[in-house]
Parts: structure tokens; C-alpha cells; sequence
């Protein structure tokens, strides 16, 4: 019998997987430095999460854990997955990374959004104040009509693109959690990536050194591992509390980019991130909420 996974536990495990990915978009980062196509880096991420897996469900005598139960959703989800990843490398080429980080924010709300076209989740004050709040801390952070601006309309757009997908992404995969296993979602995800990227690679591939083999081996294992903890997470709690997580990236990310780059945040991108975590904590008042009148929300398999 599975042991019950508590809804903190969950939410721990999804502390651990953007903590991952925040290394994950580092690394992409440095290797988005070079002359590396976009699809030669993504493939990195997909090639070593389909090893990894392999290996450890084949030394488990489980290979069946990888097999999905739907492939028609799968595809789909892989799908959203593959586009996001895809993007994620273009903006982190034309944008700083704590900036990078502002601007995937939203997806908390555009998450509550989709949930409640497509889950029927209630939206209350609450989550509408949050949405219209986070809109406004986003236009902020960016500053459009400042004299300097931080990156270029091609990361922004970039990353507009990833939250479309990663949010559609996040609630799609709080349906599929619950008759799939994390770990088939995160091979699906990587065979996507890696056939693709394989295609993609018959048409052009750049040659790697090893520092660039180095850092693309990087990319893979943190990206698997970032990817497995949010899937464990997505299964045992809401879509919208695993979201919620995201904001521990801003001050990851802020620590990462001063280490490795020596940038610090601009006044307007700090006055952005404040009213986009103001408009988090509204949303997990809102959630909160809902627990406490359902205390059987966060059950998961």
C-alpha cells in the first residue's frame, strides 16, 4: 500500500522542484551563451530524463511505471511541454534571469483562470484581485515606456508563451496525476523533447566541448528532477497551491544571478515582484479558504 503523502509534504516537494528548475534555467542560461540551437539545449533536458528513468525504473523491475494509460493525452500534454521548454531557452537568451522569473509569475493566475473554465474551481474577489493585481505588478516590472529596458520584445513574447503553456499545462496535469504516474508524465515529456530535438538535429547540430557537454548533462539532471518532485507534488495537492511555489524562484533566482552575473534588480522590477507576491498571497488566502471548508481537497491517490 502507497503511503499517504500529507498536502505539506506535497508542498515541499514542490519547493524542491523549483528549486531544480530555477538551477535548470541557470544552466540553460550559460549554455544559451553559445552558438547552441534552441532545440540542441532542449533535447539535452528530454535525452537525459528518458536515460535516467529508464535506468532507475529497469534496476526497479517496474518498466510499466513508465507506460501511459492515455496516449492521446499524453501527447497533448508533451505537447504544451515541449513549447514551454522551447521558449524557456529563447527568453533566457533575451532576458535577465530574475526578470525572466517576474514575468513566469502570472502563471499563478492565469492557472486560477484555467481552473475555473476548464476544473469548475470557483473564482472568488479573492482570486480576481490577485489576477488583475499580478497583471499590473508584470507591466511594472517591465516598464515599458522607461528610457533603459531591461532584454528585448523577443523574451518578452518568449516568455508570455511559456505561461500560456505552462499554466494550461499545470491544470491538464492535475487531471492526468490522478490516473497517471509522475513518472510516466516526465518520459512522456522527455521522449517529446528528445525526438524532436533528434529531427531537429538532422537539419543542423552545433559540435559541444566538453564544458558544453558539461553544462547540458546539467540541464538534463536538474530538469528531471525539478520535473518529477512537481509531478509528485501536482498529485497530492491543488494545481493552484503547487503554482504558489513558483514565487520562491524571485529570490533563488536573484541570489543565482548576482552570484554568477553580478546583476541586481532594477526599482522597477522589485516594485513588480511586490505586487505580484501580494497577489499570490490573495490567491492562497482564497485557497486557504477552500481547505478549510473542504478539508479533503488535498487527498491525493
Amino acid at each position: 500500500m502507497t503511503r499517504r503523502v500529507s498536502h505539506w509534504e506535497a508542498i515541499g516537494l514542490a519547493l524542491a522542484g523549483f528549486a531544480f528548475w530555477v538551477f535548470t534555467d541557470t544552466s540553460i542560461k550559460l549554455a544559451g551563451n553559445s552558438r547552441l540551437p534552441v532545440y540542441e539545449i532542449s533535447m539535452s533536458m528530454g535525452l537525459v530524463s528518458v536515460v535516467a528513468l529508464f535506468l532507475r525504473a529497469a534496476a526497479q523491475k517496474n518498466l510499466p511505471v513508465l507506460r501511459p494509460r492515455n496516449y492521446k493525452a499524453h501527447a497533448v500534454r508533451s505537447c504544451l511541454d515541449l513549447a514551454n521548454n522551447l521558449c524557456v531557452v529563447v527568453a533566457l537568451r533575451h532576458l535577465p534571469l530574475t526578470l525572466f522569473y517576474i514575468l513566469v509569475f502570472l502563471a499563478p493566475m492565469v492557472t486560477a483562470l484555467l481552473s475555473a473554465v476548464f476544473l469548475r474551481e470557483r473564482l472568488s474577489w479573492q482570486k480576481i484581485a490577485a489576477v488583475l493585481l499580478g497583471f499590473a505588478g508584470v507591466v511594472v516590472a517591465v516598464n515599458p515606456f522607461g528610457a533603459v529596458r531591461q532584454g528585448d520584445w523577443i523574451g518578452y513574447a518568449a516568455c508570455m508563451v511559456c505561461v500560456a503553456c505552462f499554466s494550461a499545462n499545470m491544470v491538464w496535469s492535475r487531471v492526468l496525476t490522478q490516473t497517471e504516474t509522475p513518472e510516466s508524465l516526465t518520459f512522456s515529456s522527455g521522449m517529446m523533447l528528445t525526438v524532436f530535438g533528434s529531427l531537429m538535429l538532422l537539419w543542423h547540430a552545433e559540435p559541444l566541448t566538453m564544458r558544453l557537454t558539461g553544462t547540458l548533462l546539467a540541464v538534463g539532471i536538474f530538469y528531471t528532477l525539478g520535473t518529477m518532485c512537481f509531478f509528485f507534488a501536482l498529485k497530492h495537492t491543488s494545481a493552484v497551491h503547487v503554482s504558489q511555489c513558483h514565487y520562491t524562484q524571485l529570490v533563488t533566482g536573484a541570489i543565482v544571478t548576482y552570484i554568477l552575473w553580478r546583476e541586481t534588480p532594477t526599482v522597477f522590477m522589485i516594485g513588480g515582484a511586490v505586487l505580484i507576491v501580494v497577489a499570490g498571497l490573495l490567491m492562497a488566502m482564497a485557497m486557504g479558504q477552500k481547505h478549510h471548508s473542504n478539508p479533503e481537497f488535498f487527498a491525493g491517490d
